[in-house]
């Protein structure tokens, strides 16, 4: 789905970006131009991003230290 119609980000975008580990919203902007134009799309790409960060957050593997 299209977050961002000015700059064609998806959500797939935006859940890759965290995955990369973009975690907050100006490095996203930066990364990808979402919401820099218009600005109607920052309440949804924030979201997005909080969840797609969220779920990258839940599923790192657990690393034993000794």
């Amino acid at each position: 789905m299209y977050i961002c119609m000015c700059n064609a980000v998806t959500d797939g975008d935006i859940r890759r970006a965290a995955s990369e580990g973009v975690h907050q919203f100006a490095e996203l902007q930066a990364r990808t131009g979402c919401s820099d134009c218009c600005g109607c799309c920052e309440q949804e790409a924030r979201a997005t991003l909080d969840m797609a960060v969220q779920q990258v957050l839940t599923t790192l593997p657990l690393v034993a230290v000794a």
